[in-house]
């Protein structure tokens, strides 16, 4: 129990100091573009920042898995 706490927290700062650092690169950006929901259209958001975004959330939903399923 105490392992899986241990590994939650660490895959916690690496994607959040990640997530910060995306923040931080992209503020120059140029490149703008909506992405289409399913009943809306976003704000125009840089492409870095939606392919990094999916990048990050990727990360953190294996590593969950990976602690959840632990054998």
């Amino acid at each position: 129990m105490f392992i899986s706490l241990k590994k939650l927290i660490i895959l916690l700062s690496i994607n959040f100091s990640l997530l910060i650092a995306l923040i931080l690169v992209i503020q120059n950006s140029s490149n703008k573009i909506k992405v289409n929901l399913i009943f809306k259209d976003s704000i125009e958001l840089p492409l870095s920042f939606i392919l990094g975004s999916s990048f990050i959330s990727g990360s953190f939903t294996s590593g969950l898995i990976s602690i959840i399923y632990k054998k």
